[in-house]
């Protein structure tokens, strides 16, 4: 928890409605959903970790420190606002840093991207000063080491000061370089061996901008520094279908039809005559400046990357545009009959870092074991991405189903998942089968692996809706030896437990 730079602690009193409107606006985590979640039994983060320590989970949990509520608690609407912390400021953020650490914080995260904005602006730290990220690596490290986890500046390939149009809707040009954010990882580890680890997504408009992050990241390698990359182990992706944003959302006819169940939402709008109406009228202007909730018009800037699925590795020839030209129509005309398919089930699919048309990158990072496999997103953009789901799909895809470069051995496969980010985070307990160390197994059924079509459900309190992806295949799971799924069904045992920081011992965390 706590990844991105978001999260709802260190609390400082009377902060909890700005830090639930941070994660609404960034996460798409409704606020009547926190309301009706959260109980609000603590202040300092070692507090929080004591809430989470005295209840069980499906499986363990870990927690970072998150940058906004760190400045939040400490400068409060300076914070908010990006304002450069004074030395004062700094020094209180340390001295949070070092307690949270101790108290079993697996480090702190930050957002550096103009992707991640409010109503002030960017999220509170993308501008933070380098003398503010060096105070709280060096707390890590003082307080016994672990992870410094960011979103970097640059990854839209758009920099303040180039001229560019970003391809994402409403988003800022970023402050840094993509190159520049590695360096200043590469400086925060040579200046106190803390591990950074980061978003790192292909985009085709970052250009040779990518190609010198990569090179500064193979001289880190080379030289030994922790610094690990995170790639997804398929397209990057936005989802858009009946239930979500989509097209024509704010299209007048559309908007006539909103209320009605999806279904027949999906029947009216294949009657020829509102088909008509809805694609020959101009969207009504969208009343936001948030990037994330204007992605409706990203997918129709994009539709030579949108896709439909269940395919994650589709042919250029089947993009929306690329199947428009083809037939010598109007490329929204085919997203639209793609939308409305299936009784509405029908899921599109942006695919933000595809643009060559392969996955070749992809299969280069996971050769790579400085790679993380990462940015599975269980819990957070509820009605835009479901990739809790990428453990299946990487085992049975560069396991099994390829057919468009190489395959991998399954074990190498869950060594990815398993074994190198517990290496990363410090966790020597875990990632073998061997006798002393716990026994969380998956016992995989290889050939049955299976995802389903995401769907949107609404099974959050307050009946907020998100989308889930069913997996099918795991014969059975364990966690610490407890048995919590049995052939693809929860067992309803709750045997994980909150794991602390294990580069902090138990009696450094009694000092």
């Amino acid at each position: 928890m706590g990844n991105c730079g978001v999260g709802l602690a260190p609390l400082q009193k009377g902060g909890e409605d700005w830090l639930m409107h941070v994660l609404e606006v960034i996460e798409e985590v409704p606020v009547a959903t926190m309301t009706r979640s959260i109980e609000w039994a603590w202040q300092s983060f070692a507090d929080y970790l004591s809430v989470i320590d005295g209840r069980s989970y499906a499986m363990d949990v870990a927690a970072l420190l998150p940058h906004t509520a760190l400045r939040e608690c400490v400068m409060v609407e300076r914070g908010r606002r990006n304002d450069v912390a004074s030395a004062e400021d700094i020094a209180a953020m340390r001295k949070i840093v070092f307690e949270a650490v101790k108290a079993g914080a697996l480090g702190v995260s930050t957002s550096r991207s103009c992707i991640h904005m409010t109503e002030y602006g960017p999220l509170p730290g993308t501008r933070a000063h380098k003398d503010e990220i060096l105070a709280i690596a060096e707390a890590i490290r003082e307080a016994g080491g672990g992870v410094f986890q960011m979103i970097p500046s640059g990854q839209s390939g758009v920099v303040e000061g180039d001229g560019n149009e970003n391809v994402i809707a409403g988003m800022l040009p970023d402050p840094y370089p993509l190159s520049a954010e590695v360096e200043t990882m590469r400086w925060l580890h040579q200046q106190t061996g803390v591990t950074c680890t980061f978003f790192f997504g292909m985009n085709s408009a970052i250009g040779p901008e990518y190609e010198r992050a990569v090179h500064a990241l193979a001289v880190a390698h080379a030289a030994g520094e922790r610094l690990y990359p995170q790639y997804s182990p398929r397209p990057l992706n936005a989802l858009s279908n009946l239930d979500a944003q989509h097209l024509f959302t704010q299209r007048p006819s559309y908007q006539s039809i909103a209320h009605l169940p999806r279904a027949e939402r999906a029947r009216k709008m294949a009657e020829p005559a509102v088909r008509a109406a809805i694609l020959s009228e101009q969207d009504l202007p969208v009343e936001t400046d948030d990037p994330l909730q204007m992605m409706a018009i990203t997918f129709k800037n994009n539709l030579k990357n949108v896709y439909a699925l269940p395919d994650y590795e589709p042919l250029p020839s089947q993009s929306v545009r690329a199947m428009a030209r083809a037939s010598g129509v109007d490329p929204e005309a085919v997203y639209y009959d793609l939308l409305i398919a299936n009784e509405g089930r029908a899921v599109l699919a942006w695919f933000a870092d595809y643009g060559r048309g392969d996955m070749c990158e992809k299969e280069t990072m996971l050769l790579n074991p400085n790679y993380l496999v990462d940015l599975g997103d269980g819990d957070a953009h509820y009605k835009l991405i479901v990739d809790a789901s990428h453990p299946t799909y990487l085992l049975a895809h560069w396991g099994r189903d390829l057919i468009r470069g190489r395959r991998f051995p399954i074990e190498m496969l869950v060594n990815r998942l398993t074994g190198l980010p517990a290496k990363v985070s410090g966790f020597d307990d875990r990632d073998e089968i061997v006798v002393g160390k716990r026994a969380d197994i998956n016992v995989i059924d290889f050939e049955g692996l299976s995802l389903g079509l995401p769907e949107m459900v609404d099974d959050l309190p307050a009946g907020a809706r998100r989308f889930l992806q069913s997996a099918r295949g795991y014969v059975m799971t364990l966690v610490n030896g407890v048995i919590t799924r049995r052939d693809d069904v929860d067992t309803g045992a709750r045997p994980g437990s909150l794991a602390r920081n294990p580069q902090v011992t138990s009696s450094a965390r009694s000092i």
